[in-house]
């Protein structure tokens, strides 16, 4: 088995591979779209960037399995690890020339996800962590990797919330009236969308940051950088997962506040 150093310089290393085919595919006159069956898009560039890493990661870590958005997962692995990967998370911005996306890569042991990494190459961020290693960032200000943490605000009426959009809070009952009184109580609230809302807590910049209709692939690597950044990152019922179909991350200490208003 592959030490914890070595996974995250591997995935560090895929995160450039996949940097690399999105870039050359961004903004092309003719990328190629299909729509999938539940009538989100899907480039050429997310499928050869998923395609790219489950070959790369069948040739160097035989024995994990990969689960991916794109092609579903392989066969469970013995030892309980498996790579989860999101080829582009915000497709439907890659697709229309908004910067405002990235891949995904995280690994998991069993139920812990263990790392992460989210490269946004379009906007020249990157983020990543490890269990115990704390989190980090580059960008093009600072060649240098910087340590994240979250911030130190304490009440609702100083915190920035993030959220994709509107969309899904009105799938369930009172949903978009929840938000709405989360957001009324908060100082500002800002729709980046995607990773980038987690990124944002994480870096201290924002405080709360909440999804009604996510994948495990999309929040794998994501709530072990926030975490690892002093965060937490729950579902919106309150259960650390990755896997529960919604998601509300903050910076700890608005925690169960936040989730008091906007929880399920």
């Amino acid at each position: 088995m592959a030490a914890p150093s070595e996974d995250l310089a591997l995935a560090l290393e895929l995160a450039d591979v996949a940097d690399a085919i999105t870039l050359e595919r961004f903004r092309a006159a003719d990328l190629a779209v299909e729509t999938k069956p539940d009538l989100t898009p899907v480039s050429e560039a997310d499928t050869a960037v998923e395609r790219t890493l489950r070959e790369r990661l069948a040739a160097v870590r035989l024995g994990d399995a990969i689960v991916g958005e794109e092609f579903g997962s392989s066969s469970e692995a013995p030892g309980g690890r498996r790579w989860i990967v999101d080829p582009i998370d915000g497709t439907k911005n890659y697709v229309r020339g908004i910067p405002v996306w990235a891949t995904l890569l995280a690994l998991q042991e069993h139920d812990r996800v263990m790392l992460g990494v989210v490269s946004a190459p379009a906007l020249g961020r990157r983020w990543w962590a490890a269990r115990g290693a704390g989190a980090f960032a580059s960008d093009g200000l600072s060649r240098e990797p910087r340590p994240l943490r979250v911030s130190a605000v304490r009440a609702l009426e100083d915190a920035q919330l993030c959220v994709s959009g509107f969309d899904g809070w009105d799938d369930t009952p009172s949903g978009l009236d929840r938000l709405l009184t989360l957001a009324r109580r908060c100082w500002r609230t800002r729709g980046f969308g995607d990773f980038w809302i987690y990124m944002l807590v994480a870096e201290g910049v924002a405080e709360i940051g909440c999804e009604p209709a996510v994948s495990l692939w999309d929040l794998a690597a994501p709530q072990v950088i926030v975490e690892e950044a002093g965060g937490r990152f729950t579902d919106l019922g309150g259960v650390r997962t990755v896997d529960g179909g919604d998601a509300l991350a903050t910076n700890g200490l608005l925690h169960e506040e936040a989730l008091a208003l906007v929880g399920r």
